[in-house]
């Protein structure tokens, strides 16, 4: 199939300029892609579980049916027998067996690049959610970084789950483009300008750690041809680009994502569980942690710079 972006920057997609499902001058390739998308769609979050012994050494049909199922809905859940066994070559060589080679090594993640989610005082005190027992708001990941490092694809394994709670909800991105496209494609115009929502820069201790960065909500990949959504629920150090459309439209995503929707599913990683996504919408509810630190909630968590391999646009449709 024919691209309908022309890339403005390494990672997202910029102007529409030729045919294809996301061009608003191909109304017949968008129905077709919106028909393939929906047909089949799962109901239930248990239809996202796949089976496997070894995330590290997949067999042939292991491989096939996660990607199977990450193809459609953008997101897989396996559910392998390594139980907590606390191993950060998990996520590493899963990642690896799908195409995605180049981690986000962010100033938060571990000296190898992956993070280690567990309640950190001194990380959590600085307002980094991810390690505190705190809520998490629908975001996708990476929201604050550049076009040149947008996060497409992600790995998050359970070593061990919280005493309570800490359950995640998942949500595919080109759902949500579809849902806000036919309810008023203005909307999804106005989220895809290269200004629609603006990230502050970051500041701690008088010092910039991240620049400001502005950027699209919905683009198209220039290096899988994909849909990239870029979001966060905070309300706070978030600018939206004052105009009554972006405000409509972001009002509707809150609302869609506020009240439920069908398409949201709801699951809690079990240990030597992990979702395998092209950094699908999701959330996190707070949780009670096991009061022996031995025993308290830790995850694995890689992002990469790549999409799932075999998931892409051009290669899933055409």
């Amino acid at each position: 199939m024919n691209n309908s972006f022309q890339p403005s920057g390494a990672g997202h997609g910029g102007t529409l300029t030729r045919s294809g499902p996301f061009s608003f001058d191909d109304e017949a390739a968008y129905q077709r892609w919106r028909a393939w998308k929906l047909e089949g769609y799962p109901a239930r979050a248990d239809a996202l579980i796949v089976e496997v012994g070894d995330p590290r050494a997949l067999t042939r049909a292991e491989e096939s049916e996660l990607r199977r199922v990450c193809a459609k809905t953008n997101m897989v859940i396996y559910a392998s027998r390594v139980g907590e066994e606390a191993d950060k070559a998990i996520p590493r060589v899963l990642g690896e067996k799908f195409g995605m080679h180049r981690l986000d090594a962010n100033s938060l993640a571990d000296d190898d690049g992956i993070s280690s989610l567990q309640v950190v005082p001194g990380k959590s005190g600085r307002g980094y959610i991810p390690y505190s027992d705190r809520r998490l708001l629908w975001h996708t990941d990476g929201y604050y970084n550049p076009p040149a490092r947008a996060i497409e694809g992600m790995v998050l394994h359970c070593v061990r789950p919280a005493a309570t709670g800490g359950e995640n909800a998942l949500l595919d991105h080109e759902i949500v483009y579809i849902l806000m496209r036919d309810a008023a494609p203005q909307y999804v115009r106005a989220l895809m300008a290269d200004d629609a929502m603006t990230i502050p820069a970051n500041t701690e201790g008088g010092s910039e750690v991240r620049a400001v960065q502005s950027g699209p909500v919905f683009a198209v990949s220039s290096r899988s041809a994909s849909l990239l959504m870029r979001y966060t629920a905070r309300t706070r150090s978030i600018v939206w680009k004052q105009d009554s459309v972006t405000r409509d439209a972001v009002q509707f995503l809150e609302r869609l994502l506020e009240d439920g929707s069908p398409y949201v599913f709801h699951h809690r990683l079990a240990a030597g569980q992990g979702l395998l996504c092209n950094n699908v919408l999701h959330n996190r509810s707070g949780f009670t942690d096991c009061a022996e630190r031995s025993k308290s909630r830790l995850l694995y968590r890689a992002r990469f710079f790549d999409r799932v391999a075999g998931t892409e646009l051009d290669t899933i449709y055409g």
